[in-house]
């Protein structure tokens, strides 16, 4: 089952101080598993949610046939905080609701990741770690913090710090989810949601997710939407709509924002964290790609010891990474199984 009624599993750390300072009690990491862990623990692989996205959502990758076959391998996909099941504003109790809901680093997000893995299963090896866009994020600081666990990594449409540019992409979002009256400062109520402000973001979004080309060859006909504005409303608006709270965005954004391995402790540059990952890397940007554009993966690659680059062809540009183009899953799919298939060298 996927969608908003697929079940899944939640942890509790019942104090779980972030780096920011303040401290959740308890902190929810909401998760789902695909496979069976096999005896000696070895066939665990994380694959993080991405930017608002929900575990059902990385779905499109696991599955019989595929290189991430439940059959084979024990796939374990953790909610990001603030993603609305996770601990996030829209679902913490006073005082640390809504507004007031606390920073949020990928560290932390990999820190209680890493307690669910190891407090529930046990686990002392990871496979594999891949992730899209923040998934991707997460993917290396698994790599800079753990690496003495993740044998594999595969970032994709995504990256290791998040570059001025992405930087101002972001701003720009936010500045269209605070500017609805409605907002109240993050003080709405469930049912005042500021539309307005998701709707301007969403038309942010349209023209940063997708590339110049896709526009220009009316790609967006493949998803069945009969004009542009049709896609505009139809899949960003409806994107944005679909059970999206504001604070939550927010706070993912702000995750976003900051995200910089190299402010890792004990690193004094992203290069040289970087430098410190010693799982077999294949990072996958893709070609068009306006947020993550390939040759700032290029650079990250050139700083890290066992890591190949492949750029994702095509003019889908971020969404490469997003499963709606067969063309670029059987991109990704074996990516997947080439990594898996080698020796992880590390």
């Amino acid at each position: 089952m996927t969608g908003p009624d697929a079940p899944y599993e939640v942890h509790e750390i019942a104090d779980f101080t972030l780096e920011c300072g303040a401290t959740l009690r308890p902190a929810r990491v909401a998760y789902q598993t695909y496979g069976t862990l096999n005896a000696d623990k070895t066939n665990a692989i994380v694959y993080p949610t991405w930017y608002s996205g929900r575990h059902w959502d990385n779905e499109w990758l696991i599955g019989e046939g595929m290189a991430l076959d439940p059959g084979q391998w024990f796939v374990i996909v953790p909610n990001m905080l603030g993603n609305g099941l996770s601990s996030s504003p829209s679902n913490t109790p006073p005082p640390w609701d809504r507004a007031q809901f606390p920073r949020i680093s990928v560290r932390d997000n990999v820190a209680s990741q890493h307690r669910l893995i190891t407090e529930v299963f046990g686990i002392e090896t990871l496979a594999l770690v891949l992730g899209w866009s923040m998934g991707a994020g997460q993917t290396y600081q698994w790599a800079v913090s753990h690496p003495e666990m993740v044998q594999r990594m595969l970032p994709f449409c995504g990256s290791s710090r998040t570059a001025p540019h992405n930087r101002v992409f972001l701003d720009s979002v936010r500045a269209a989810l605070t500017a609805d009256a409605a907002f109240a400062g993050g003080w709405y109520g469930p049912d005042a949601l500021p539309v307005t402000g998701l709707r301007a973001a969403a038309r942010v979004y349209a023209g940063w997710g997708f590339s110049q080309a896709f526009y220009w060859d009316e790609v967006w006909r493949e998803l069945g939407y009969a004009s542009l504005e049709d896609f505009i409303v139809g899949f960003w608006e409806g994107f944005f709509l679909d059970d999206r709270d504001p604070n939550n965005l927010l706070t993912m954004l702000d995750t976003w924002w900051r995200g910089d391995v190299g402010t890792t402790p004990g690193f004094s540059s992203t290069e040289e964290a970087l430098g410190s990952i010693r799982a077999r890397a294949i990072v996958a940007p893709a070609e068009k790609d306006l947020y993550f554009p390939p040759e700032d993966e290029r650079w990250a690659v050139s700083h890290m010891s066992n890591a190949e680059l492949r750029v994702i062809p095509g003019v889908w540009g971020h969404f490469a990474g997003g499963g709606a183009n067969p063309v670029d899953i059987r991109f990704i799919d074996a990516a997947v199984a080439d990594l898996l298939a080698a020796d992880p060298g590390n």
